[in-house]
């Protein structure tokens, strides 16, 4: 076989720091555009992100090439810097510095995917500091 077949899924979670309800509504489409987008660079693929307003989930296939470090590493310090350099808020978005990442396997995909999309429901519109 002279071609690699790599399928290899990821859903990672990470917070604001300390927990500050920092995405907004209006803040969600470009910050999701935009992890898209670096995702894309890193030639892994978003399957779907989703957030509450302190914390960010994310379904994503990753490349051979690149640790699920380094992919988390650029998502954050681009999100943040994108953010605070297209919008004019009060204060700045700011990651906490750790972060959760999970295999997910091809069969669990959907039941990770639904999970993600539906984040709004399982977390009853509370933080997770509120659970």
């Amino acid at each position: 076989m002279s071609d690699s077949l790599i399928q290899i899924y990821i859903h990672a979670v990470w917070a604001t720091k300390k927990r500050e309800p920092f995405i907004l509504p209006e803040l969600k489409a470009p910050l999701f555009k935009h992890i898209e987008q670096e995702l894309d660079k890193m030639n892994c693929q978003l399957l779907i992100i989703n957030s509450m307003p302190d914390h960010i989930h994310c379904l994503f296939s990753i490349c051979s090439t690149k640790s699920i470090s380094y992919i988390i590493k650029q998502i954050k310090g681009s999100s943040s810097r994108f953010i605070n350099l297209q919008y004019s808020l009060p204060t700045k978005l700011e990651w906490q510095i750790g972060y959760a990442a999970f295999s997910v396997s091809k069969v669990a995909l959907n039941k990770v995917y639904n999970y993600i999309k539906y984040q709004d429901v399982r977390h009853g519109f509370k933080s997770m500091a509120d659970k």
